[in-house]
Formats: structure tokens, sequence, C-alpha cells
């Protein structure tokens, strides 16, 4: 290849995208849930929970110091992590239930990349104006006002990424005390770097890589054509009332065109810069703005709306036959949704039961297996055990530990007098304790014997027990 040859390009370079301003109904309910999703991210941690005075009253608090959930009156300990992994799970099978159902109606409404763009797009547009004023800035070199309309949009767009770097750390200790801490900079260095790297990626995502993280980053758009089928309603543009398209001219026969006059409103709107007159894609994440767009045009030319709107693939069939669509009742209620809502709701219903099933005493047993067993001077054999007491209570409380099955087998605990221990409010205990049988007895003579410990509250009527191993001499 000679030197005056140019090197093709494989990769061609992006074009940014400016979505004009549009309003409708999908509009309204993006800016709704916008507000909701938002105020709930940033308010949430400054919410006060009253749990008397040895525990914390942030509402929601993840105290990784003390290793516990704080959600309201639920205070969730290490222990008891199924719970957060049944959430985990719960939140999966919605996403698969509702992208079954709707299609990708998360990525459209309530993914915290789509509300953040949305928010930074509304910022770019105060400050630099609707989309063509934004395509002018955009091409015109860099001068005074160029300067001073992107340095504002990029100085509020860091603000709003500290704010979400700030908040996010204030769900991880007492807010109004990080947040002086954060002023005075007394606060821990892992504090400020949590903060400094979320302020980064949520301008960088926000502001720049935008509809790139849709396509590129998130796994989702690729896992979704499995959790849909044709019954799945999504955002669909009807090229049989459509096309041909183009505006109707004088002298051309009536109906040689279709409905769509090809204003490129809804390309304009689409803040993935698609055009979903070219059928479904990978990109489209079914907000609707193209559907307001849309409808807001054949209002102004006298055709009816719904050109561009949801429905499902036996729909399109059924309607390019003449015949009306199934109703959505149809759609969501089938045998997949159906699973998923089974599964879901039986998951849901498990952890409630668990959650007020559960007790506020917790005890674990440990062996100690260097050595297995001791026999003592007079003939005794001795077992060790580390145990583990949690008092998931705001009073401290006196635990008794108990072995009832076996009056041959005599329980005592290091450093203590007696079989009761102090245990604080909501803390938890590590505590050796001795199983020790009488010469001659069977469990000392027995290769090893199940035992049960039982554990209960002083003046309450609150027990549980865990099972373990006596191990004998083995004769």
């Amino acid at each position: 290849m000679s030197s005056s040859e140019e090197t093709p390009q494989l990769y061609q370079a992006r074009e940014p995208v400016f979505p004009r301003r549009v309003y409708g109904a999908f509009r309204t309910l993006k800016w709704w849930l916008m507000a909701f999703t938002l105020g709930i991210y940033y308010l949430t941690p400054w919410i006060r929970w009253d749990r008397g005075p040895n525990l914390p009253d942030q509402a929601v608090l993840i105290d990784l110091g003390n290793r516990r959930f704080f959600f309201f009156m639920i205070e969730i300990w290490p222990h008891e992590f199924y719970f957060v992994a049944g959430l985990l799970i719960m939140a999966g099978i919605g996403l698969f239930l509702f992208t079954s159902a709707l299609g990708r109606v998360w990525c459209g409404y309530a993914c915290p990349q789509t509300v953040w763009t949305d928010l930074y797009i509304l910022v770019e547009r105060w400050i630099e104006g609707d989309r063509n004023a934004r395509l002018r800035l955009y091409r015109q070199p860099w001068g005074a006002e160029k300067i001073r309309k992107y340095g504002t949009k990029w100085l509020v767009w860091l603000l709003i990424g500290m704010a979400t770097g700030g908040a996010w750390v204030f769900y991880f200790t007492d807010a109004p005390t990080l947040l002086r801490d954060l002023v005075t900079l007394q606060a821990s260095p892992i504090a400020y770097g949590t903060i400094g790297f979320l302020t980064a990626t949520t301008f960088l995502f926000g502001g720049f890589f935008r509809e790139q993280v849709c396509i590129y980053g998130c796994p989702w758009p690729r896992i979704q054509a499995a959790m849909m089928d044709e019954d799945t309603i999504t955002i669909s543009y009807r090229d049989w009332r459509g096309e041909p398209r183009g505006k109707q001219r004088k002298g051309e026969a009536e109906g040689s065109h279709g409905d769509c006059i090809d204003c490129m409103a809804c390309v304009n709107v689409c803040p993935m810069g698609i055009d979903i007159r070219d059928g479904q894609q990978l990109a489209c994440i079914t907000c609707g703005l193209c559907i307001d767009a849309c409808n807001d045009i054949m209002d102004k030319i006298g055709k009816p709306r719904g050109l561009i709107g949801y429905m499902a693939l036996t729909d399109e069939s059924r309607e390019r036959s003449g015949n009306a669509p199934k109703s959505i009742w149809k759609h969501v209620f089938r045998p997949r949704t159906i699973v998923y809502t089974t599964i879901w709701g039986g998951i849901g219903l498990g952890l409630l039961v668990a959650l007020f099933l559960r007790t506020d005493i917790d005890m674990s047993i440990a062996p100690v297996r260097n050595p297995t067993h001791v026999v003592l001077g007079d003939g005794s054999v001795r077992n060790a055990y580390d145990i583990r007491l949690r008092n998931m209570n705001a009073e401290a409380r006196e635990f008794e530990l108990s072995v009832v099955d076996h009056p041959d087998i005599a329980l005592s605990m290091e450093g203590v007098e007696g079989q009761v221990v102090l245990v604080g409010p909501d803390e938890q205990l590590n505590q050796r304790v001795y199983l020790t049988a009488a010469p001659g007895t069977d469990e000392g003579n027995a290769r090893s014997t199940p035992v049960r410990i039982w554990v209960s509250i002083q003046g309450e009527a609150t027990r549980d027990y865990r099972d373990t191993v006596f191990n004998g001499r083995g004769q």
C-alpha cells in the first residue's frame, strides 16, 4: 500500500446524541419516576428510627463495623444473610418477570443509568437549550460562549456526582455525623475515596458515556432475548400503516403514502439515538418517548395515534390481517409470567415466615478438634467447645446453658461461675465451654455421643438449642 493511500477505519467514531424535548404521557411518567427514585436514594439515609439507647437511630444502615444491616424495624445479622440473598434473588426474578411481560421496562424507566442520564440531559437542556441549540454549540469552535456554557454544565454535573457519591456513603454510617466529619475534613480516607470514585463514574456515565453504557457495558440487552417471546409487550412501529413514508404532495393520488411523514421526530427524541422504524434493536430501552413524539405529530396532521406504540408480535400479525389485538391481560398473565410470579411470591412468603419465626437469641457451636477429648486424673472425660452467643435484643440478658438429656455430663464455662453468662445488648459473646462426663459412664466410654446443648434466657420463656457430639475414650 502506498503512503498516499489512507488506512481504512475499522470503527466509526461515536456521534453524540442530543435528544429533543418531548411532552406526553410517557415523558411525564419518566419525570415522576425519576423524582421518586432519586428522592428515595438521596433522602433515605436521613430518615430516623428510634431503636433505643444502645442501637443506631438511622432507619436504613449497613453497619459494616458491627456486621449488621438495619432496615427500619428489621435487624439482619451476618448469620442471617440468607434474607439479603433472598431479596437479591427476588430482584432478579422480578426483573425476569417484568421483562417477560413488558420488555425492557426496567431499563427505560428505573435503571440508575437511565435515571441519572435523564437528570444530566435535563441540566444540559436548561443551560444550552433544546436539541438544535445544543447541536450548534457542539459544532461551533471553542469560544467564550462555549466555554461558559460547557463549564457551567460540567460544574452542575460534578455537583450532582458528588451528591450521588455522598448519599451512597451515608448508608454505611450515621449520616449527620459523617456529613460533619466530611465538612471538617475529619472523615476516613475511605469515605473521601468512595465519594471521589462515585462522583467520577456518575459524571462520566451520565454526562459522556450515556447510551454507550447500555449498548456496550450492560449485559442485560444480550440476556433479555431469552426472557421475551412473541407475547411480550414492547415498542414497535406499525409499518403496514406507516409505509411508504413521505408527505402527501399536491397532485399525488390519495393514499399513495402511509401515515409516517418521515419527520424524524421519533429519532430526535430517542436518548439512544436509534430509529424505531428499523425494527427491534438491542439499543432500544423501550422508554416510550418515541410514542409521545409520534402521537404529537399524528395529532397535528389529523391522523390516528398509535403509529408507534406498545404491542406484542402476536398483536402485530393480528393487526396486519385486520383483527383486533389481544387483551393486555392475556399478554401479562400467561404460563411464563405465572411461573415467575409464583417463584417470586414463594420466595417472598418464605422470607416473611422466616422473619416472623426467628428468635432474638442465637447460638453456634464449634467443637475443639485438637485434642478431641481429654481424660482427667479422676478418669472423667472432658470435651471443649467454642460457643458464640448472640443477644439480638436492645437490653442486656443472662444466657443459661445446660445439657438436659445426659445427666452424667456436666457443663462448665471458662472464667464463669455456674452456667449463666451475661451478654450485652445487641452483642455477641464468644465463650469457651467444657462438657465433662463422669468416670465409668457410657458417654465417657463411647466413641461419640450426640449431645444437645440448650440456651435459655433468665426470666423469659425463650429457648433454643444446638446439636453437637461428645467424644469419649472410644472403647
